[in-house]
């Protein structure tokens, strides 16, 4: 249970939704419309509850991590898409919600990219602030035929043998997708950013780039892509989400052969279907 100082001790311009009743509590306006059903302080507690061991608590605006590290939750600075991925603070991260089940709608929306957002003191406070330090939370998983290196944080490497396993029931057609990785533990910077990608905290896994597609390769620019037609079975999609993973065929600024494991991103979407989507 989030108590009502931490609710009331939060920017209340973007804190309270009608899920919870708070208004009575602290007078605020809604900053979005998934804030309807979703508001701030349940993502937080389903942020904290997906990584219970590095989370001690959320309190007075404040992330506090098991290794002592500080985070503030929002840093109150009104930002445009792209200043929230060079400079994401926790709520830019849970800002956006990844849509599943009934709440997708299609295309999305321009700067539609749940996921891509990320705090990047976060990731490195739970995962690893080096590569050193990310390799030594590597579990190798049989991967069909070979092996690929996740971590061992928030139980990635359970979740990514379960999709091994739900993957290996389907269909032997689509093996071509999937069975030929291009890479998990990769301590790098995305493309065109100096911006880390989850690959560099081995919490990602790319299927095969033959049947990618990715808005860069495509001359898409910042803001300004082209559509893209998809090569991901939904079978497969459907499976990693059901083990907490992300796609990024799910974002404006497309990446098809993506999957990240993002179980907070995956349990708010769900929580926020099961209340209507914000309809």
């Amino acid at each position: 249970m989030i108590s009502q100082s931490l609710v009331c001790s939060l920017p209340v311009r973007r804190l309270l939704g009608a899920a919870l009743g708070l208004a009575a509590l602290c007078p605020a306006s809604l900053h979005a419309q998934a804030a309807k059903t979703v508001s701030l302080a349940e993502r937080l507690e389903v942020l904290k509850q997906a990584y219970p061991s590095a989370i001690r608590d959320v309190s007075g605006g404040t992330l506090r991590l098991a290794t002592g590290a500080e985070l503030v939750i929002d840093d109150g600075r009104q930002k445009s898409h792209q200043d929230k991925l060079k400079n994401a603070d926790i709520e830019d991260m849970l800002s956006q919600v990844y849509p599943l089940g009934q709440c997708e709608t299609g295309k999305p929306a321009r700067n539609f990219d749940p996921g891509r957002i990320r705090s990047d003191a976060f990731m490195r406070a739970v995962y690893g602030n080096s590569r050193s330090a990310v390799a030594r939370t590597l579990v190798s998983i049989p991967w069909f035929g070979s092996t690929v290196q996740v971590t061992r944080v928030a139980g990635a490497d359970k979740a990514l043998r379960a999709v091994a396993a739900d993957l290996a029931k389907l269909p032997t057609k689509y093996r071509r997708v999937f069975a030929k990785s291009a890479g998990t533990f990769n301590w790098r910077l995305i493309a065109g950013t100096r911006r880390l990608s989850v690959h560099s905290f081995a919490a990602a896994i790319d299927v095969n780039t033959k049947y990618a597609d990715y808005w860069r390769w495509s001359g898409g620019q910042p803001g300004n892509v082209p559509t893209y037609r998809n090569k991901i079975p939904r079978a497969v999609v459907d499976v990693f989400e059901r083990h907490g993973f992300i796609w990024g065929g799910k974002w404006y600024h497309y990446d098809t052969m993506h999957f990240e494991f993002r179980p907070a991103l995956i349990a708010i979407a769900r929580l926020f279907e099961k209340r209507g989507c914000g309809r």
